[in-house]
């Protein structure tokens, strides 16, 4: 279904949904874009479901969508909204089910001259040491008092077992670990379905990909990150909460639907299913979601963590000798209890971030001091063999969308859709013409994220820009990828 409905320009990157659109709604839903992209948005429902958000009881602001918006389970992927942490709601669908999926950048201080005949065994040894796939297990087995440990403290219960540096906790979000995460609020079946796969890549859109800077835009911030040369070679880690995240928004999104009647509540969507932030419904979800977002921290821990002694194995020099540290570490969906400065005052909030990232600027508590002076960075990954972008966070974003950007380039198909039009060979064949070499574990991995799938990431990131909700820092292509 295609959006036929009123869609007002304001500028040059922004367009708006206006208020009168639909009786219900609170607020205009605005969608950060241009005139090339407006017309690829269109070809969904995801503005639809913008709209439908900005119906929520609660909401502050406006309800927004980024560049890279496509359709998704009740708000639109690249959907960011604030809640009012007395009187609005929570709900599943604004975070997703892999909840805190996200992206882990590591610098090193090799150039592309030191492995560009080692990109292949890099990636076959990375291979090796990370389990992929849909449903894979792991390499660690958690005991279920273990489990508990891993939700409740994140990337902090691996680093305490080894699996990194203390210095990796710092870099992180949130510092790899979020407080008011309950175990107990954790279904027995998600806490199983976690325990086998710490550790583990996942299928999808996820990936580990050795890249190098092709582009500095901001020298000053890319050397507070210890990006410091064209050239520079980098690693990208993309995965998140695995089965455990994707039980528990099954488990929750239940309850809500209960809570719906309980607390005659009207949605325009029964996707967008939700309970009042305050009830016990509200604070269960989202100490359950705490937990989950402290698994995919930890499981982007254990794969930094085999990704290191990888390029030791293939290289014979230690992470540090190799200047293998974090640069950040961001969640892509995640909700979160924020102050922000709104219209009525300074206002506690709970920001839903669905297929968006947090991009606070500098000297804003909650990044890291050693980035006070830049701002926080933003990793916005492209599709397989597309470039990826560093960002850094802006006081535009905070005043506007809550301190909030895009995520990545956005699909324009399905994956059925996908799997159905690229062949496995030809798109292998492509990123092999291109120097990129790949590793999948599925057929699956390679069709359905194939580049023609996803909207130009350059798009993306340019409109991200232009509207002044991230500032761009450094551009990185890939040399090679493996996915699930």
């Amino acid at each position: 279904m295609s959006w036929t409905g009123p869609l007002n320009r304001i500028d040059a990157f922004r367009f708006e949904i206006p208020k009168s659109y639909k009786s219900s709604m609170h607020t205009s839903a605005v969608i950060f874009s241009d005139d090339k992209m407006i017309e690829q948005i269109k070809r969904d429902n995801a503005a639809e479901q913008a709209a439908n958000v900005a119906c929520l009881d609660g909401i502050v602001g406006k309800s927004m969508a980024m560049p890279d918006i496509h359709w998704g389970y009740g708000f639109p992927i690249g959907g960011v909204a604030a809640f009012d942490a007395k009187d609005g709601i929570i709900s599943p669908g604004g975070i997703g089910f892999d909840i805190n999926c996200g992206v882990r950048l590591v610098r090193t201080d090799l150039m592309f001259n030191d492995i560009k005949d080692k990109v292949a065994p890099l990636i076959e040894k990375v291979f090796l040491n990370v389990p992929s796939g849909v449903g894979e297990s792991g390499k660690i087995k958690l005991t279920p008092s273990e489990m508990s440990e891993v939700l409740s403290k994140g990337a902090k219960w691996a680093v305490q077992k080894g699996y990194g540096w203390d210095e990796d906790l710092s870099r992180s979000e949130e510092n790899g670990s979020m407080k008011s995460g309950d175990p107990e609020k954790v279904s027995q079946k998600a806490a199983q379905r976690g325990s086998s796969q710490l550790g583990t890549l996942g299928g999808g859109n996820h990936f580990l990909e050795i890249q190098k800077v092709d582009k500095i835009y901001d020298a000053v911030a890319a050397k507070t990150f210890g990006i410091d040369t064209e050239g520079q070679v980098m690693v990208s880690i993309h995965t998140g909460s695995r089965g455990c995240g994707h039980q528990i928004a099954t488990d929750h999104l239940r309850v809500m639907e209960g809570a719906l009647r309980k607390y005659n509540i009207h949605v325009e969507d029964r996707q967008l299913a939700c309970a009042p932030v305050n009830s016990d419904e509200g604070q269960d979800y989202f100490s359950a979601m705490v937990c989950a977002a402290n698994y995919a921290w930890a499981n982007r821990q254990l794969i930094l963590h085999w990704t290191r002694e990888s390029f030791e194995q293939v290289l014979g020099r230690n992470p540090e000798e190799l200047g293998m540290r974090m640069v950040y570490d961001v969640a892509h969906n995640i909700c979160k209890k924020e102050k922000h400065k709104t219209d009525s005052g300074d206002r506690e909030v709970y920001v839903h971030r669905k297929g968006a990232t947090r991009a606070f600027p500098k000297n804003t508590p909650g990044i890291p001091d050693v980035y006070a002076s830049a701002g926080q960075p933003v990793l916005i990954p492209g599709d397989m063999g597309t470039a990826s972008y560093v960002l850094v966070g802006t006081e535009q974003a905070m005043s506007e969308t809550f301190g909030s950007t895009c995520h990545g380039a956005g699909r324009l198909m399905s994956r059925e859709a996908a799997t159905r039009k690229f062949d496995k060979s030809t798109v292998m064949n492509s990123l092999r013409e291109k120097g990129i070499f790949v590793k999948s574990a599925t057929r699956e991995g390679i069709t359905e994220e194939a580049p023609g799938a996803y909207k130009n990431i350059d798009d993306v990131v340019r409109i991200a820009d232009g509207a002044g909700i991230s500032k761009l820092v450094a551009r990185l292509v890939p040399l090679g990828v493996m996915k699930g």
